[in-house]
């Protein structure tokens, strides 16, 4: 997905998000985006061991 992008690429979208939003929102924004993640990996980490539970019950 990010592989056609480069360092130019890259350099413009955090320039224009530091346009846009400001040096004192970029590391709220970078913050709420990072837990965000975080909890959409714990959340799938869940389905995915569920579903292993339930395959072992289906198993037996």
């Amino acid at each position: 997905m990010f592989s056609n992008i480069g360092i130019p690429g890259l350099i413009l979208i955090l320039v224009l998000a530091l346009i846009i939003f400001g040096p004192k929102k970029l590391p709220e924004i970078g913050r709420a985006v990072g837990q965000s993640l975080k909890e959409f990996k714990n959340s799938t980490k869940g389905i995915i061991e569920d579903d292993k539970i339930e395959e072992d019950k289906i198993k037996k």
